[in-house]
């Protein structure tokens, strides 16, 4: 199959990809791929060689797509055994979503998650919005909170929807051992890859304060953030409330 012939095939779904360098087109390939479910999270996909035969193009046009996606973070490489797509279950990416770092390195200890609540709830305007649903939907709602270094350090606020996430309860999530992000992945076949967030500094309410045995007003860092999975679907709402007394927020900009 060509890019070409994969690209009309597809009904148009890659707007004006004949505009964009070959490389690029055949990472939106990889992408589709990857979105429809052709290898699973956790699974190799096929080398650059059969790929570049599968798209008629060069091996270092797929290479270089590759390097891109694996850049991304949805593919990972590993030497001398292939490519394989990502999944949550992973270190290098279970942790990507938590920016949260100890100012002394020795402290950096697993997370350690709680669910304090899982319920129902309607879809306001705004959720609805971002979530690109109709305002009344159905939303799961998720409150928990999260230890680090044997310490409450956040407070995590979580909206989802609710037919995507059928049957998820409080019972599931309190017997889930591992990210919460790899439960999405392996149960509800969501697969988180980007996030866009909006980070402020706000005064501990009472009940954050509470939750984190700090004092009403206690200075933290308020993360709102939007996830998306493949295709730019827009999965979740979070808010959460970050101690930073002995944290900090890291980012690298590329």
């Amino acid at each position: 199959m060509s890019v070409s012939s994969s690209l009309t095939g597809k009904g148009g779904a890659i707007s004006g990809a004949a505009f964009s360098p070959l490389y690029k087109q055949i990472k939106a390939l990889l992408v589709q791929s990857l979105h429809a479910g052709e290898w699973k999270p956790g699974e190799s996909i096929p080398s650059e060689l059969d790929l570049a035969s599968r798209f008629q193009v060069s091996q270092g046009t797929v290479r270089k797509a590759i390097d891109e996606l694996a850049a991304e973070n949805l593919l990972i490489r590993r030497q001398g055994k292939g490519t394989f797509v990502a999944t949550h279950h992973e270190a290098q990416v279970r942790y990507r979503f938590l920016r949260l770092t100890p100012d002394n390195p020795e402290n950096n200890q697993r997370a350690q998650s709680t669910i304090l609540e899982c319920s129902r709830q309607k879809a306001t305007q705004e959720m609805a919005r971002m979530l690109e649903i109709r305002s009344g939907d159905t939303l799961i709602y998720i409150k928990r909170i999260m230890n680090l270094g044997n310490r409450p350090s956040v407070i995590d606020e979580i909206w989802l929807p609710a037919d995507v996430f059928k049957g998820l309860t409080s019972e599931i999530l309190i017997h889930n051992k591992g990210p919460l992000y790899g439960l999405f992945e392996t149960k509800f076949g969501v697969s988180m890859v980007r996030a866009e967030e909006k980070i402020r500094a706000v005064a501990a309410s009472p009940q954050i304060a509470d939750f984190l045995n700090v004092s009403e007003g206690f200075p933290l860092l308020q993360v709102d953030r939007v996830s998306y999975t493949y295709g730019d679907r827009p999965m979740e709402i979070r808010r959460g409330f970050y101690l930073t007394d002995q944290y900090h927020y890291r980012n690298s900009l590329n």
